[in-house]
């Protein structure tokens, strides 16, 4: 888990497609591009270049 609290998911969007976020084992998955964004110290880094490909390879 991420450790944010509700209030702080609710408004953390994709920076590249501005879709909602989810859990995805310490990091944060995008839930339309698939994009998968670290959380360093309890931080999200929403940087689009310091995300990984999701399942379906984009980026």
């Amino acid at each position: 888990m991420t450790e944010l609290p509700g209030w702080a998911r609710e408004l953390l969007r994709c920076p590249a497609c501005h879709a909602t976020l989810a859990d995805a084992d310490g990091s944060l998955a995008c839930t339309g591009c698939a994009r998968v964004y670290p959380v360093r110290d309890g931080v999200p880094v929403l940087l689009v270049d310091e995300a990984e490909p999701g399942p379906t390879g984009e980026v």
